[in-house]
């Protein structure tokens, strides 16, 4: 399995490297092997880690957490929300750009792809970074949340002043540990249209928040 993923080739490959031979990890690294190898999975196995590919540890200012991929074909690419350019946007990236539409007076964006947030130093971080075709939540509970943990606890003891956006239930829980005392941590509903429609996420600002944030500490905005 080692040989076979496409392993980020800047500062967090020294973390994918122990995490590929911690012994805690190996059932995962098993599951994946062989749910790629004999049934259709998303996002492809050379962009499970595209998150960290497009988004270094240096680079890294804000985190979004998501939950897991999308489940339907040609859809995930291994960041959090983001679905390949050219495809329809699901319900969530649609509230998402909603949002920031009504935020920043940001024009709905064309595409989908948010790559462009990793380029600048928005880690798009799903706790599961694998699923099963037409499957939502099927690889969950065989590694990868303790994996995505291990990302957390990294970035939370080695870094000072990220931005986490932590959106609905299942991310609050996920960013508990996260020491508020070093790093700053942003709560709001899901994007789903079932939090979004019953008030929960529309008028949260988060992506005006952010830029004001970083712009007090004379750091580059984000181009949403």
């Amino acid at each position: 399995m080692t040989n076979t993923l496409s392993l980020p080739q800047n500062d967090w490959i020294d973390f994918f490297k122990r995490a590929l031979i911690d012994p805690k990890n190996s059932a995962l690294w098993d599951f994946v092997e062989n749910a790629y190898a004999t049934s259709v999975c998303y996002p492809p196995k050379n962009q499970l880690f595209e998150a960290f590919v497009q988004c270094s540890f240096c680079d890294t200012k804000v985190v979004i957490m998501g939950q897991d991929p999308y489940h339907g074909p040609n859809q995930a690419n291994g960041l959090c929300f983001s679905v390949n350019s050219g495809e329809r946007h699901p319900p969530s990236l649609r509230n998402i750009f909603k949002e920031l539409e009504a935020d920043v007076s940001k024009p709905y964006p064309l595409s989908g792809d948010l790559v462009n947030w990793a380029k600048q130093g928005v880690l798009l971080l799903n706790d599961v970074l694998s699923v099963s075709s037409g499957l939502a939540g099927s690889h969950q509970k065989i590694g990868w949340e303790v994996f995505t943990n291990d990302i957390i606890n990294h970035i939370n003891d080695n870094k000072n002043g990220v931005i986490f956006l932590l959106w609905g239930g299942y991310a609050k829980k996920k960013g508990l540990k996260i020491d508020r005392s070093k790093h700053i941590v942003l709560e709001t509903g899901h994007p789903s249209p079932l939090s979004a429609n019953r008030g929960f996420w529309f008028g949260n600002k988060h992506f005006s928040e952010v830029n004001r944030i970083l712009e007090n500490r004379c750091d580059k905005p984000i181009n949403w």
